[in-house]
Protein backbone atom coordinates (compact mmCIF):
# COMPACT_ATOMS: atom_id res chain seq x y z
CA UNK A 1 0.00 0.00 0.00
CA UNK A 2 1.25 3.32 -1.29
CA UNK A 3 1.53 6.43 1.30
CA UNK A 4 0.83 10.00 -0.04
CA UNK A 5 2.43 12.91 1.92
CA UNK A 6 1.54 16.62 0.65
CA UNK A 7 2.63 20.00 1.63
CA UNK A 8 5.51 18.12 3.32
CA UNK A 9 8.84 19.93 5.15
CA UNK A 10 11.49 18.32 7.73
CA UNK A 11 9.21 18.35 10.06
CA UNK A 12 6.05 17.45 9.59
CA UNK A 13 3.35 16.82 6.65
CA UNK A 14 -0.13 18.78 6.08
CA UNK A 15 -1.87 15.68 4.77
CA UNK A 16 -0.45 12.01 4.66
CA UNK A 17 -2.80 9.59 2.51
CA UNK A 18 -2.39 5.48 3.41
CA UNK A 19 -5.32 3.59 1.07
CA UNK A 20 -8.58 4.89 1.77
CA UNK A 21 -7.31 7.09 5.13
CA UNK A 22 -6.67 10.68 4.47
CA UNK A 23 -4.60 11.77 8.08
CA UNK A 24 -4.42 15.98 8.69
CA UNK A 25 -2.29 18.07 10.51
CA UNK A 26 -3.69 20.07 13.19
CA UNK A 27 -4.68 22.94 11.45
CA UNK A 28 -4.67 26.38 13.00
CA UNK A 29 -5.78 29.65 11.51
CA UNK A 30 -4.40 30.95 8.53
CA UNK A 31 -4.29 34.65 9.22
CA UNK A 32 -5.09 35.25 13.14
CA UNK A 33 -4.13 38.60 12.69
CA UNK A 34 -7.77 39.02 11.38
CA UNK A 35 -8.85 35.99 13.18
CA UNK A 36 -8.51 37.64 16.73
CA UNK A 37 -12.01 35.49 17.97
CA UNK A 38 -12.14 31.75 18.19
CA UNK A 39 -15.67 32.05 15.80
CA UNK A 40 -13.24 33.57 12.76
CA UNK A 41 -10.23 31.44 13.91
CA UNK A 42 -12.49 28.42 13.32
CA UNK A 43 -14.23 29.61 10.38
CA UNK A 44 -10.51 29.50 8.93
CA UNK A 45 -9.04 26.18 10.13
CA UNK A 46 -12.21 24.80 8.71
CA UNK A 47 -12.26 26.61 5.54
CA UNK A 48 -8.51 24.95 5.48
CA UNK A 49 -9.73 21.77 6.78
CA UNK A 50 -11.70 21.86 3.45
CA UNK A 51 -9.03 22.29 0.95
CA UNK A 52 -6.60 20.29 2.06
CA UNK A 53 -9.52 17.17 2.03
CA UNK A 54 -10.53 18.17 -1.03
CA UNK A 55 -6.50 17.78 -2.21
CA UNK A 56 -6.43 14.41 -0.67
CA UNK A 57 -9.83 13.52 -3.33
CA UNK A 58 -12.65 13.09 -0.01
CA UNK A 59 -14.71 16.13 1.63
CA UNK A 60 -15.96 16.65 5.08
CA UNK A 61 -18.69 14.61 4.81
CA UNK A 62 -16.29 11.46 5.56
CA UNK A 63 -14.62 12.58 8.13
CA UNK A 64 -14.23 9.86 10.90
CA UNK A 65 -12.07 11.54 13.52
CA UNK A 66 -12.24 15.10 14.88
CA UNK A 67 -9.77 16.25 17.89
CA UNK A 68 -10.12 19.80 19.02
CA UNK A 69 -7.78 21.93 21.07
CA UNK A 70 -9.05 25.46 22.49
CA UNK A 71 -6.50 27.65 24.20
CA UNK A 72 -9.84 28.48 26.70
CA UNK A 73 -12.52 25.55 27.07
CA UNK A 74 -14.74 28.46 27.81
CA UNK A 75 -14.92 29.24 24.33
CA UNK A 76 -16.63 25.47 23.60
CA UNK A 77 -19.93 26.91 22.73
CA UNK A 78 -17.95 29.86 20.19
CA UNK A 79 -16.07 27.28 18.49
CA UNK A 80 -19.39 24.59 18.23
CA UNK A 81 -21.79 27.13 17.04
CA UNK A 82 -19.11 27.14 14.01
CA UNK A 83 -18.07 23.67 14.23
CA UNK A 84 -21.84 23.05 14.16
CA UNK A 85 -22.82 24.19 11.29
CA UNK A 86 -20.24 23.32 9.13
CA UNK A 87 -20.58 19.29 9.67
CA UNK A 88 -22.76 17.92 7.39
CA UNK A 89 -26.04 16.70 8.63
CA UNK A 90 -25.60 12.99 9.54
CA UNK A 91 -22.10 12.98 8.94
CA UNK A 92 -20.76 14.01 12.54
CA UNK A 93 -17.41 12.42 13.13
CA UNK A 94 -15.85 10.81 16.46
CA UNK A 95 -14.45 13.94 18.32
CA UNK A 96 -12.78 14.77 21.04
CA UNK A 97 -12.40 18.62 22.46
CA UNK A 98 -10.26 19.68 25.00
CA UNK A 99 -8.35 23.16 26.56
CA UNK A 100 -4.63 23.07 25.92
CA UNK A 101 -1.82 25.61 25.62
CA UNK A 102 -1.29 25.67 22.08
CA UNK A 103 1.88 26.41 19.91
CA UNK A 104 1.58 30.18 19.90
CA UNK A 105 -0.61 32.62 22.05
CA UNK A 106 -2.33 34.04 19.09
CA UNK A 107 -3.85 30.57 18.21
CA UNK A 108 -7.13 30.26 20.12
CA UNK A 109 -7.97 26.82 17.96
CA UNK A 110 -6.44 23.50 16.22
CA UNK A 111 -8.58 20.76 14.48
CA UNK A 112 -6.99 17.46 13.33
CA UNK A 113 -9.21 15.19 11.42
CA UNK A 114 -8.78 11.89 9.96
CA UNK A 115 -11.20 10.98 6.91
CA UNK A 116 -12.09 8.43 4.50
CA UNK A 117 -11.83 8.45 0.87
Amino acid sequence: MSITRLHTNQRMSQVVVNGDTVYLAGQVATDASVATDVASQTRQVLARTDELLAEAGTDKSKILMATIWLSDISTFDEMNGVWDAWVPEGAAPARACVESKLAFPQFLVEIRVVAGR
